[in-house]
């Protein structure tokens, strides 16, 4: 079969992606192997292409915003059929033993695996995923539209939930893109009044086109206070800004996986009057189920640039000159 890997991670005009002929994986006892419909473009991917994440697989396939149809199961598996449609995101497995994993906190679990890091990916025509692991997806909706909901939007979903925002609170936003847009959205359904601080164009008029009650550059203030912000954007510059537009007993979260140098923090300034900072940490399944049912509720517009499987180096160096606006997501061929 036809998958990308990293072959040696560098700036994306190095060129850290290579198309090349790969065996189609056998599912193991629990798996389920999975023919890829769509997948989705994550900047978590784009990180590993480049090296900012450790790669912990030899010529890893990334991809982790699967959706695709079962081919088979593993003797073990119970549940699914041929042809059911399901979705594949990071998590790809836990032990169910550690304190972690026992307190239904299993996005802690030193021994969690993750797809298109650990395991092989979506960028691919075959994938195989843990029956346990995977999230069935509703028949209605296109491909391309479930396949950022599976990282970008579980993810903002947890960001969400760390950020405390209390019932018709005021939240910041910072960076707009896949997983911030799908954010928008679900904190507007809640009632929240939402604040969008980005550097691109484009990312602000879609801010404004879904509803966010002020939209400015990253480094302006919001015209009031916020409750809660999140951070989407991995520029550890943006800390103290976002931390300085919270007003008291307010909350930042840190929603990436990679995030450049903080600047010092001026504690009267940034953090007194009880203001914190948290990170974001991958996902339990938990989130994802509930994510899912939220979503499928409420129906997102998912803003959705699409390329075909052959072009997955192009879409991630779209993504890393900025030249995405919402989510990529590869089709396949």
């Amino acid at each position: 079969m036809v998958a990308w890997v990293v072959e040696r991670p560098g700036p994306m005009a190095s060129g850290p992606l290579r198309r090349v002929e790969r065996t189609a994986p056998e599912p193991g006892p629990y798996e389920l192997l999975i023919e890829v419909s769509a997948c989705g473009v994550c900047r978590t991917d784009l990180h590993l292409a480049e090296g900012d994440l450790r790669p912990r697989t030899p010529r890893c396939t990334p991809g982790h915003e699967i959706v695709g149809r079962v081919v088979r199961g593993g003797p073990e598996v119970r549940g699914f059929s041929p042809g059911d449609r399901v979705g594949v995101a990071w998590l790809a497995r836990a032990c169910g033993e550690c304190r972690y994993c026992r307190a239904s906190r299993e996005n802690l679990c030193p021994r969690s695996r993750y797809t298109g890091w650990d395991i092989h990916g979506g960028y691919a025509r075959y994938t195989v995923v843990d029956a346990r692991f995977a999230y069935r997806l509703p028949e209605g909706p296109p491909d391309e539209e479930l396949a950022p909901l599976l990282c970008a939007g579980i993810i903002g979903y947890r960001a969400l939930e760390r950020a405390e925002l209390p019932s018709g609170g005021r939240l910041g936003i910072y960076g707009f893109g896949a997983s911030a847009h799908l954010t928008a959205q679900l904190a507007l359904t809640r009632g929240a009044v939402v604040h969008v601080l980005t550097r691109a164009e484009e990312a602000r008029r879609l801010a404004s086109e879904l509803g966010a009650a002020s939209v400015g550059g990253a480094y302006e203030s919001p015209p009031e206070p916020l409750d809660a912000a999140i951070l989407f954007a991995p520029v550890g510059d943006l800390v103290p800004v976002a931390l300085s537009a919270l007003d008291r007993g307010g909350t930042l979260a840190v929603a990436g996986i990679h995030l450049t140098d903080i600047p010092v923090l001026d504690y009267q300034r940034h953090l007194f009057q009880e203001r914190t900072l948290r990170s974001v940490t991958a996902n339990t399944r938990e989130d994802g189920q509930a994510y899912l049912a939220e979503a499928a509720l409420h129906r997102p517009a998912v803003h959705v640039q699409r390329y075909a499987m052959d072009r997955a180096d192009q879409a991630l160096a779209d993504l890393a000159a900025d030249r995405v606006t919402g989510a990529a997501v590869l089709l396949a061929d």
